[in-house]
């Protein structure tokens, strides 16, 4: 998954941009409507997160059907956990680039041709 993190402030114009630039039709999330969903693009999840920050930036989303594992895995090839609650760890790589390890059913489409580990 691909995020667009915004302002809350420009999340209405950020969202009718990028839904214009990628030719999607955006929703608001059920769960977090914070999310604008802009669908697939190229294989990508695409969407405009409103957030806390004043800065804009993207960042990648992992999904797993294995939170912990993954967050373990990470962790042994040298990321680091920022932050965590209930429904993800935010983790920082090795370079320091922010990205969100996210839990989902073992049964949901984003994990279609994921790579699955020992």
């Amino acid at each position: 998954m691909i995020s667009v993190d915004v302002p809350a402030s420009d999340h209405t114009a950020a969202t009718k941009f990028w839904s214009e630039a990628l030719g999607r039709t955006s929703r608001l999330g059920t769960v977090h409507p914070e999310y604008a969903v802009l669908g697939d693009v190229a294989g990508w999840g695409v969407l405009v997160q409103s957030t806390g920050d004043a800065q804009s930036r993207i960042h990648l989303d992992i999904h797993t059907d294995d939170l912990a594992g993954e967050v373990k895995r990470l962790v042994g090839l040298g990321a680091t956990v920022h932050s965590s609650d209930n429904d993800w760890t935010v983790m920082r790589d090795p370079f320091g680039v922010l990205f969100c390890v996210c839990p989902c059913d073992s049964d949901d489409p984003s994990l279609l041709g994921a790579t699955q580990w020992d």
